[in-house]
Order: C-alpha cells, then structure tokens, then sequence
C-alpha cells in the first residue's frame, strides 16, 4: 500500500491542455474516483500515475518515491482496463499467472498467489475454464485477480465495468468494494458514472477541463459543491438552477424571491448576479407541509410526468412562463422547476399547483465565476464553514 500525490501535474499535447496544474493526495488504503465528462482529464490523470503518460509538467509521487521518470513496471502499481484483454487460448490459472511467469517467480508461488487471488475474486473451480467459457463478470473477475497477484501498492482502474451490462454493473460494484476492504489497498479508479463514484468512493475527484474541481467525500460533493459545474455534475437528474439578483434580504429571480438569512454572502454584494440552485428533492408541494424553513409558495403548472417507481419526477412551468411556453416555444425550453415526489402522490399532468423550496437546502453561486457562496440560505450554518475545499493537501 502507498500514498500517491501529484504535484501540479500539467500535460499538454501541441495547443490542448489535457490536464491543468492538478494537485491531489490520496491517503494509503484509499478508494478515490476520478470522474467527470468526456475529455475532462481523468484518463489522462490516471495514466500519469500509471507511467503511460509522462507530465509536461510537475511531479507524481507514490509512497515517498518520485516516480514521475519511472517506467510502469517499476512504480508497483496494476491496472485493470475497460477493455479486459484476456488470452483466449489460456485458461484462467495461466491468464492471472502470466505476468508472475514473466518475473520468473517459482511454480510453488505463482500457484499459492493464484489461488490466493481466485479465492478473493470468488473464481474457486474456474482456474481451468478457458474465457470463453466465462460470463462477462466472470472475465473481469479474472483481469482483476491478475493485478491482485502482483502484490501492488496502488490499483489503478479505467473504467473497469463500462463494457458490462446494468445489472451486472451493479454486482460488480459490490464485488469491488468488497475487494477494497480485503485488500486495503489505495485504489484509485476512472469512470463517467456517477452512481459508481458516489457508491463505492471514500472521496470523488471530480475535473472538467483538465482542471480538479472538487476533490471531497460523496456526500459533500452532492451536498456542498464547491461550484456550479460540480453541482451540476453530481447528482441524477441534475440540480435545478435559476438566475437571480441579490438584494439586501432576498435573491429576486424572474418568477419568486427567496428570502435570505443573516450575513448569508459576505462576500457578495447588493445588486450581484447570482445563480440559484436547488435539487429536485428539496422541491415540496406546498399543501405538504413536509419543511420546517420553506420559502413563499411558487405558483407552478405540472407539465410532464416521469413515473420511476419509488418516486415521480414532476416537470413544473412556472407560472409567468406557462403562457409564454404554449405561445412562442417548447415547454422543455421554458423556465422549469423539476422536483421529486413518493410514487403514491395525486398529481396530474396539467395541475396547478403551488410549491415551495427547501431554504435549508437552497444553493447560491456567483453567477460569472460559478464559485459556491452557501448552501443554505436560512443563516443557520455555520459562517465560518466556507465552500468545501478542492485540493487534498
């Protein structure tokens, strides 16, 4: 096991900025994710860790080591890819033994490492079998028992279950995260999936534009994300957001007010523009009473319904866009609210309704930088709490 920690990390290929002066520390036996859009820099990130990839600039360390001129082989690090690139022609013992072969290790260790592993992975009566004979778990059990064998410090995965189907997906989240408390391991895993990043994670390191946004626990990057992207990102469906305007006791938006706490944005001032920002959850009908800090109702129309099984998502037009809506354009373009309701709710596509936000709940964003100024605009959090960090020093 090893810590790893890059040190304004850049990598630039001719006019593209892959990764963006990223820095990071991720402890020893930690399971941390990289994650965010197409193109934003994880991959990359993670190969620079692996050796594939060398920095344009910075350094990466593993343990106390500066392995940044290092080959892969000598940083003691195993990856698992998307791709699991079996031998079709060798049966699972001599696929996990393979690179304990190369290293010339004797029979007697390479039997007891293989077995060793096949038990963690659950692959017991399956060392004969040859890949074709296997499920598609069963294959990525194999790829991850031959990076087990080899005793790594780090575990590096890219996107390891991206070519399983759902619901073996899932399964094989469960696998994985049971591996990790076996192994206790550093573990440093790549995937677009959210729902992967937020379930099996101790922190989520989330890039957009080759630069590290947030790097944070799962439930403070959904609870208190450090910017609008962040915000944005994490969370399924995404997070509602508004444009507003900050006057002394209030955020004005084109369609309500929401009346803020005291010394709520220090920082701000009267007259700024502001991004509002509220999940779908903390969006209630008003007639249920269900929050302690709500704001002034909302007059809404319900417009589309999303029946999902343990809850209904409810597309809500405000009500100055209702008219504009049915006139000049699509109801999916208008000014829209989503909120998240139990299944067994009587609501019908079309109904008037009045709702009310969680102002416990309620996010407020600049609006030019995105920058996260509270996550509560009652004033009951605590002042000096700030916006999360986005580096782990």
């Amino acid at each position: 096991m090893a810590r790893v920690r890059l040190e304004n990390v850049t990598k630039r290929y001719e006019d593209v900025t892959a990764v963006d002066d990223v820095s990071m520390a991720i402890e020893d036996g930690e399971f941390v994710t990289f994650v965010g859009p197409s193109g934003c820099g994880k991959s990359t990130t993670m190969e620079t860790v692996a050796g594939l990839t060398r920095p344009t600039e910075g350094c990466v360390y593993i343990g106390d080591d500066d392995v940044t001129d290092l080959a892969p082989k000598d940083r003691g690090i195993a990856m698992v890819f998307q791709n699991i690139a079996l031998f079709p022609h060798m049966d699972v013992f001599d696929n996990i033994s393979f690179g304990l072969r190369l290293r010339t290790y004797d029979d007697e260790e390479i039997r007891r490492r293989v077995e060793q592993a096949a038990d963690i992975v659950q692959l017991e009566g399956m060392l004969e079998r040859m890949p074709d004979e296997l499920s598609g778990g069963q294959r990525q059990r194999v790829a991850i028992a031959r990076a087990i064998v080899r005793n790594p410090d780090v575990f590096l995965m890219d996107e390891p279950l991206a070519n399983l189907d759902a619901k073996l997906r899932v399964h094989m989240r469960t696998e994985l995260q049971r591996l990790h408390r076996e192994l206790e391991t550093t573990i440093i895993y790549v995937t677009h999936d959210q729902a992967e990043a937020m379930t099996m994670s101790d922190r989520i390191a989330i890039l957009n534009e080759g630069k590290l946004q947030q790097i944070s626990p799962p439930l403070t990057c959904y609870n208190e994300p450090t910017n609008r992207f962040v915000a944005g990102f994490i969370g399924s469906p995404s997070m509602n957001f508004l444009e507003g305007t900050l006057h002394e006791d209030r955020v004005e938006t084109p369609n309500f007010d929401i009346d803020l706490g005291p010394d709520i944005v220090a920082d701000a001032a009267v007259g700024d523009e502001v991004t509002v920002g509220v999940r779908p959850e903390d969006v209630h009908l008003a007639e249920a009473q269900a929050v302690s800090e709500p704001t002034a109702p909302i007059d809404a129309q319900t417009d589309v319904l999303e029946p999902m099984g343990d809850e209904i998502f409810v597309y809500l037009l405000l009500a100055d866009d209702v008219q504009r809506s049915m006139a000049e354009e699509p109801a999916a373009a208008a000014g829209q609210l989503l909120m998240s309701l139990p299944p067994d709710t009587d609501i019908r596509e079309g109904e008037s309704v009045e709702v009310v936000l969680d102002r416990s709940r309620v996010h407020l964003f600049e609006r030019a930088t995105g920058v996260a100024l509270t996550h509560d605009v009652t004033g009951h959090a605590d002042p000096d709490s700030g916006p999360p960090a986005t580096e782990a020093e």
